[in-house]
């Protein structure tokens, strides 16, 4: 196949790119679809080469493959609990030549907070508790029995808590990290008091990096970074700008979207 041309199009999938092409994204055309909060997580991440990155709630690998087209000599292992959405972060991986460093499970992040990710065990066929050197995330942002449901199931299962809480989602990350390993979320500002609650007592060295859609605009996102077992002091940075007053992305938001990293400081 000519390298200018892409693959036809398929019944209820759509064919992406990210990070200026760099990325290769299959996933839904309808539902839940991969905007701009995964990318900017990804750039957020301080990764090195050798580096085990666990990713909870992976959908179609987003943030993996984002992270890997940065990083290419770490491994990412994705946690995510639609088949359908398994199959295509396992696609994503071949497509973007990363299988060998990308792989994919089905679960759920529930059952891993009730003992099964503990004392050497094994889960889901690959997650391993003290393994992991990073643990990314872009959970569920609403809190179940507060919102309406939308119809389309894996828009629901993106957008709201069910059978894990934003707890759990914490605790296992906690659990999956080794000493020291670093984790980082994005997540909605106005749950920010609730998230700074359940990292007290896991978690040190927090930063939190406020992404404001303009100006003078009160941030509606927050990336959160932390570092397991440390007592370092929790810090507020400066954050990114993401749009200017005529909507255009910022010059921090393009290289970001060109595949940069954030400017974001060193957790301790």
């Amino acid at each position: 196949m000519p390298a200018n041309t892409s693959p036809p199009p398929e019944p209820g999938l759509t064919r992406d790119t990210l990070l200026d092409g760099q990325v290769v994204l299959w996933q839904p055309a309808q539902g839940y679809r991969a905007a701009i909060d995964p990318v900017l997580l990804a750039a957020a991440v301080e990764a090195w080469a050798g580096a085990k990155v666990l990713d909870l709630g992976c959908g179609v690998g987003t943030i993996g493959l984002c992270l890997l087209a940065r990083c290419p000599k770490i491994s990412v292992t994705g946690l995510e609990i639609e088949a359908a959405l398994v199959a295509l972060a396992e696609r994503n991986a071949v497509e973007n030549r990363v299988s060998e460093n990308f792989q994919t499970y089905q679960g759920s992040v529930a059952p891993l907070a009730q003992g099964s990710l503990g004392g050497g065990s094994r889960a889901s066929d690959g997650i391993e508790a003290g393994d992991f050197d990073i643990v990314v995330s872009n959970p569920p942002y609403l809190e179940a029995g507060r919102v309406s449901l939308s119809p389309d199931l894996g828009k629901r299962t993106a957008d709201v808590e069910s059978t894990a809480d934003l707890e759990t989602w914490i605790g296992v990350a906690s659990r999956a990290l080794k000493p020291k390993g670093a984790l980082a979320l994005i997540h909605r500002a106005d749950r920010l008091d609730h998230i700074l609650a359940l990292l007290r007592g896991r978690f040190g060295g927090i930063t939190i990096h406020p992404l404001w859609p303009k100006q003078g605009v009160p941030a509606k996102r927050v990336i959160i970074r932390a570092r397991k077992g440390t007592a370092s002091p929790t810090r507020l940075e400066p954050g990114t700008v993401l749009h200017q007053t005529d909507g255009q992305y910022t010059d921090a938001a393009r290289m970001v979207l060109s595949g940069g990293a954030l400017k974001v400081s060193k957790i301790n």
